[in-house]
């Protein structure tokens, strides 16, 4: 966890100055029952008013400065925590924002939004008790048991005998909780999953009234949840009772002993009242150090599960990558021999090898699963090939760095995203200084220029998270209007037309032919053969390997699988049967 530890040397200062100041409160914590006993002895047994006021003054002084040396610390606390909290928080997102979507696959959404939110809060948690509880607590325990020693020392083998018997039952405790804190996290992780899923994909529970089964499934994972967290509860629950339990036997024995030493005259009133404060002082404290032992383990494990994201290395990287020049008259993208998996898994995509030269446009097709939408994953370098080479403009895309090679791509998803915001906003992602003049030719071509008009404040129409305030076939158009703002070198549009009617399908690949600049590289995924039947070379894949690379007409006699496609959707079932 040493990842985590340099974002707490800005605050080296707080670490510093809150735990002193809390020191001083806890000393004068510790002169209280001294003061206490003086007046008993002194000015309760000789009737000495005076007295009495005056050492009551100094209680009052020793009460504000404590108080204020208190407030400080609290304050300088409560700065280095959220401090240190803010900082993690952004290295964190700025990290996860650097991985590659092997990483973010391998480590899952819900988990990382629960190492960013839970578990980043238990740490700063951690820091404030750190700064505020750490040094007093056992400062306050020692304190007491030395102050105790010093003023009678016949009788201070009762702190020396209850402080290791305390010790071992904090031992214990922890050593029954602390492994069980980070698989806690894990099953919270779990549930944020299903909530997560539940609540994004509430249309389709309703329409399929699964309601209760999703129900079933969310409390069992609560039940494993609260289970767990209960036997840590009983565990825990031990604590303060045994520890009030040996802490009372000590006052006890305090008490007995100390009065056979007042009946001596070897001990007064005052010192036993002082002994069996330093006792209480010692059995708050312990109990702070109790609670203090939870919340670090809590804290411990939440470190352990930000540690291991921020560890994390992306296999996909460009460090060191300088601006490329591209190579002349080179094809504009490239697939060598190229293979790739998914972990540890089977192939997706096997030994593909074409060349798509600029200006051409370029038709991917097969069934669910066939490795269409991986072909595509690997121009970008969401991933990297894992054997081969794909080269864009005669280069190998590894030797490009990120933001040149993702400024040649407009890239249209499968899941249409859009953010909240306006429409404008969301138009600026591929091009920050794009002009209204280009966003509107960007929505001509994407057929949404209608509608966008149609609405009362047109580029700033508010879009709510996620874009839910649009159709499915808008939130295509806008994005697929938002790729083609830049005016990108290579348009990817993967299986981003399937919303859309057929005469819009007909009328967007009208317009990205006829009014894309000419040398735009154009690569459609589609499940319909009539979106791709033109195009210059369409791609049919079957099984993660390409079975077919030509023309329509080509493939119509040359590849089974392009034509059993084609043939499928040229008549629904029920015309075939009505022909017969």
């Amino acid at each position: 966890m040493s990842n985590l530890y340099k974002y707490l040397k800005k605050y080296k200062k707080h670490l510093i100055l809150g735990p002193i100041f809390k020191l001083l409160e806890a000393v004068f914590e510790l002169i209280v029952p001294v003061v206490m006993a003086k007046i008993i002895d002194v000015g309760i047994a000789e009737k000495d008013v005076h007295y009495i006021l005056s050492m009551g003054g100094v209680l009052l002084l020793l009460a504000v400065v404590g108080l204020a040396a208190a407030l400080f610390c609290q304050y300088v606390a409560t700065v280095c925590s959220q401090g240190f909290g803010t900082e993690v928080r952004s290295v964190l997102f700025d990290h996860i924002n650097s991985l590659s979507m092997n990483e973010m696959d391998k480590f899952g959404v819900s988990s990382m939004v629960t190492r960013f939110n839970s578990d980043i809060n238990q740490m700063q948690l951690g820091v404030a008790m750190l700064i505020r509880l750490a040094i007093r607590a056992p400062f306050l325990v020692v304190g007491a048991t030395i102050s105790a020693i010093i003023l009678k020392p016949s009788i201070s083998w009762i702190f020396l005998v209850t402080a290791p018997l305390v010790a071992f039952v904090l031992y214990i405790i922890m050593s029954k909780t602390i492994p069980v804190y980070t698989k806690n996290q894990a099953k919270l992780d779990k549930i944020t999953s299903i909530a997560r899923e539940n609540f994004s994909g509430i249309r389709v529970v309703r329409a399929f009234t699964e309601q209760e089964r999703e129900q079933a499934r969310f409390e069992k994972s609560t039940e494993d949840y609260a289970k767990s967290v209960i036997a840590i509860g009983r565990i825990s629950a031990l604590l303060n009772p045994l520890t009030f339990l040996i802490i009372n036997l000590a006052i006890v024995a305090i008490l007995y002993f100390g009065g056979l030493k007042i009946n001596s005259s070897l001990m007064t009133q005052g010192e036993l009242i002082a002994f069996v404060n330093y006792m209480t002082q010692i059995s708050l404290a312990l109990v702070v150090v109790a609670n203090m032992v939870v919340l670090f383990s809590k804290s411990y494990a939440s470190a352990k599960r930000v540690s291991e994201l921020l560890a994390t290395e992306p296999k996909v990287k460009d460090d060191g990558n300088t601006q490329v020049i591209p190579v002349e008259n080179a094809p504009a993208i490239s697939f060598k021999n190229v293979s790739f998996k998914y972990g540890n898994g089977g192939y997706a995509l096997k030994n593909l090898t074409t060349d798509i030269y600029k200006g051409q446009t370029i038709g991917i097709i097969g069934g669910t699963g066939s490795g269409k939408s991986t072909i595509i994953n690997l121009l970008p370098r969401f991933y990297d090939a894992t054997e081969g080479e794909v080269l864009i403009d005669g280069v190998d895309i590894k030797k490009y760095p990120f933001s040149q090679l993702r400024q040649k791509i407009g890239l249209v998803p499968q899941q249409s995203m859009l953010f909240a915001g306006t429409i404008k906003s969301n138009m600026l992602w591929q091009k920050q200084d794009a002009s209204d003049e280009e966003i509107y030719h960007a929505l001509k071509i994407a057929q949404a220029y209608d509608f966008v008009e149609s609405k009362k404040d047109k580029l700033d129409s508010v879009v709510q998270q996620k874009g839910k305030n649009f159709s499915g076939g808008q939130r295509q158009r806008l994005c697929i209007a938002r790729a083609v703002v830049g005016k990108p070198e290579i348009l990817i549009l993967d299986d981003s037309m399937s919303a859309l009617d057929f005469a819009t399908d007909l009328a967007l690949r009208r317009a990205i032919n006829k009014d894309l600049p000419k040398d735009t590289t154009k690569i459609i995924i589609s499940q319909r053969a009539t979106s791709i039947k033109n195009a210059d070379l369409i791609i049919v894949m079957d099984k993660g390997e390409a079975v077919g690379i030509g023309k329509h007409s080509e493939l119509l006699k040359n590849c089974d699988v392009y034509r059993e496609i084609y043939e499928s959707q040229q008549k629904a079932p029920h015309e075939k049967e009505a022909t017969k």
